[in-house]
Order: C-alpha cells, then structure tokens, then sequence
C-alpha cells in the first residue's frame, strides 16, 4: 500500500507505508483576538493588543493509508497562550468587571481534536490532489485573572470541516505541500490552512518546513470571539 501523509497538516506524500506519524512544533503569533462574552453585554477587548508573541506550539498528527486512494489521520492540536497587560477601561467579562488601568491576566486557550477522512481524486506526475472532510472538536477556554478576581468562558463542541490537500513534486526529493481544513456558516467559520516545503532524507522519513494560519471564531447569544493566529513550524514525518 502506498501512504502519503506528509508531516503534520499537510498530506500528501505518496511514499510505501501504511502507517504514518507526525510531530510539528513552532511559534506563534496573534494579530487578532477579539473578545466580548457575554455578547449581549460584555466589554470588547482585545487579547493580542495586551501581548502578539510569540508563544510556542506543537501538534501530532497519527494516519492510516488504507490504499493509494482512501485514508484517515487524527490531530492532537493543544493551544494555549497567556498574556499579560492593562487595559485603560474597566473590562465586563464573564459575569465580573475588571478595573481598567490595573495589570490583569489573561489566557486563552483553544485545544483541538480532529478526525479526517479523505480520498485522492488525482494523481499525476508532479502533483497529487486530495479531498475529504474532518470531525473537529473544539475545547476552548478564555479567562481572566486580576489579583484575587479572576473569571472564565469554556467552550467544547463539534465542528464539521471541509478538507482539501495537495502536493507538487518540484525536485527529486522536494515536494510543496498543501492542507486545508475549514468551512464557514453564519454563526462563525474555522480555517486551518499551511504550506510547507518538504524534503525526503531517507525512505519513510521526511522533514518540512514554512507558514500556517487558523483563522475564525464565533458569534452566538453567549459569546463573541474571532482570531487570527500565524504560525512558523518545522515538522518531521515517520513513515512504517
């Protein structure tokens, strides 16, 4: 059987395995992280204007190639970033009201687990085409913490996402890879996207390099919050 997951998000890797494992690990950057909860009444604030990055990150990615066609891969995604700084308004946030222009606390984290199905639809000399859709849960916490006050917003749910991934086979052993999860409704969108180049050092081992970004959030009768996360990873891929 022929397997190609290529390291963390991105598969596409056509290589003889039938099991694969990958190990992603970076920094990351908030240029956006909005707040207001509850949304009907809270303060907006933002968590990136207190602190951008970067904060570290890492991800693990386990696939099964059942053919050159058909295959499945599960992420272990944590994330979790604490922030420090002060705001020149009191904060109304979560049932508590945090006073203004006195440091404060925050973290956010947003832990994610998901579960792909996906087909290759072609194949061809340089690149490789796949589609399919991922289960995703979400185990999201936002909280607060000033001197002894301190409150907190927990969010876990489902979340269904479109998958779309591809690789082009530009040298002898370098490939350029794509993977995408993401969809959109009108209560909110997630969009978990990256490109990497990706080199083979021996067979069934590869290491990758380049960008990631998650992008989105969600505005209901109990929370806003929207997020726009950029990513610089380096990954190695075990193929057996």
């Amino acid at each position: 059987m022929r397997a190609h997951f290529f390291l963390f998000c991105l598969s596409a890797l056509p290589l003889q395995a039938e099991f694969s494992v990958s190990i992603e690990g970076g920094g990351l950057w908030q240029t956006r992280n909005d707040v207001r909860i509850p949304s009907s009444s809270g303060t907006n604030f933002s968590l990136s204007a207190a602190q951008s990055g970067p904060f570290p990150t890492y991800r693990v990615y386990a696939g099964y190639q059942f053919n050159e066609r058909h295959g499945l891969r599960l992420l272990f995604a944590p994330l979790s970033a604490n922030v420090t700084g002060t705001y020149g308004q009191n904060l109304d946030f979560a049932g508590q009201t945090f006073l203004g222009g006195t440091s404060l606390t925050g973290t956010y984290q947003f832990n994610s687990y998901r579960l792909t199905y996906r087909y290759c639809f072609f194949i061809g000399e340089e690149w490789k085409w796949y589609i399919g859709f991922t289960g995703k849960i979400r185990d999201a916490k936002i909280a607060l913490r000033q001197n002894a006050l301190a409150s907190e917003s927990v969010n876990v749910g489902f979340v269904p996402l479109l998958h779309v991934a591809g690789s082009y086979q530009f040298a002898e052993d370098w490939r350029l890879l794509f993977d995408l999860d993401g969809l959109a409704a009108p209560q909110g969108r997630a969009f978990d996207a990256t490109l990497q180049a990706a080199w083979t050092i021996s067979p069934g081992y590869e290491v990758s390099a380049g960008y990631r970004t998650v992008e989105g959030g969600a505005e209901n009768s109990t929370v806003f919050n929207f997020t726009w996360l950029h990513y610089l990873v380096a990954a190695a891929h075990f193929e057996f």
